[in-house]
């Protein structure tokens, strides 16, 4: 062997350790998800604290809503925003787990205000309409440069949003960080708590939207059987359709089709125009006691089909000529009857 050959080195080929891989991997995730955190908490903390200060805390000193109007327009914000002061100095001196369980007490504050969503937003409405002052007020304060165009009702939703973020970002971090990390516990109970706020803010805002489109079924129907729509039932589409009768040409009917009963409804004449556009309840159909079945409309064309309703009394055959609009209904009828029988 040459003296060339023995001055040769030779490679050392290092095995790879999967599970210091695995903990590399996931340090890299857990500094790049506590990174973004802070990033976005700074700036949620800037943009409460913009509507603090400039509204909320300009229209208290002012007088220009009355308290009831001024809390029912912002709910709980100042307290959010006292809470986010809290939490980001943890945030910047790297304390995750300490701050966001420390934070956790506060989530209440988020389905408070989710709870008062829908009556924010009729209340800004209502004073943007009705008072020259208030209205004249909201445009100056949005107008300031601090709010990049923002105006105060694209800030309203702000702490929702954000509660989305905090439960994206929780879980992610707390994914992340090595069971044997001083904080994981802390960030696993935030992180359920965090999702379990999220979990009750949803319900809610899925309640409000329901309701509002009861109210919006019950201002276009008239008739007994129309009364009462209001209470206890979760709207899930509408839509035209055509009644086959035994004998004669079909004829179209509005449909209303709630979680328990499906309305049928014809529109008033037109010669009502201060009603026009709205429609006579002629039937209610419990979907507890109904059997489904699709007539044709099975293959997948262009050409709509034919659904079958077999009630106690009265059997329903409604046609569509829209394929789309079948599928879709088939599957709101399936979910109202098996939500029936469950």
């Amino acid at each position: 062997m040459s003296t060339g050959q023995l001055g040769m080195e030779i490679p050392v080929l290092r095995a790879r350790c999967p599970v210091q891989e695995q903990r590399a991997r996931w340090e890299r995730k857990r500094a790049c998800t506590a990174r973004e955190l802070l990033v976005t908490e700074r700036r949620y903390q800037e943009q409460l604290g913009l509507v603090a200060t400039y509204f909320v805390g300009i229209l208290r000193a002012k007088g220009t809503l009355r308290p009831p109007e001024r809390h029912a327009l912002f709910g709980p914000w100042e307290l959010i925003y006292s809470a986010s002061q809290e939490l980001l100095p943890y945030l910047e001196g790297g304390h995750w787990g300490q701050g966001l369980e420390g934070f956790c007490p506060h989530l209440e504050l988020y389905t408070q205000f989710a709870a008062n969503a829908e009556k924010s937003q009729t209340t800004l409405q209502e004073q943007l309409k009705k008072s020259k002052r208030f209205r004249r007020f909201v445009r100056l304060q949005e107008g300031r440069p601090e709010f990049e165009g923002l105006q105060l009702q694209d800030l309203l939703p702000l702490p929702l949003q954000r509660l989305q973020q905090y439960e994206n970002l929780v879980v992610a971090l707390a994914e992340n960080t090595s069971p044997n990390s001083p904080d994981h516990q802390q960030l696993t109970r935030a992180a359920r708590l965090i999702s379990e706020t999220a979990q009750r803010v949803h319900a809610i805002g899925q309640k409000q939207k329901n309701d509002q489109h009861l109210r919006r079924v019950q201002a276009l129907l008239s008739g007994r059987q129309a009364k009462g729509l209001t209470s206890g039932r979760w709207f899930l589409c509408q839509g035209w359709l055509l009644v086959v009768p035994p004998r004669g040409k079909p004829r179209p009917r509005m449909f209303f089709l709630f979680s328990d009963v499906l309305l049928m409804a014809k529109p008033r004449p037109t010669l009502h125009l201060l009603q026009r556009g709205t429609f006579i309840c002629q039937a209610l159909y419990p979907m507890a006691q109904c059997q489904l079945h699709k007539v044709f409309g099975h293959s997948g064309g262009h050409c709509g089909g034919l659904l079958n309703l077999s009630f106690p009394h009265e059997k329903l055959l409604l046609m569509s000529t829209d394929q789309e609009a079948l599928v879709h209904w088939h599957h709101s009828l399936t979910l109202a009857i098996s939500s029936q029988k469950n």
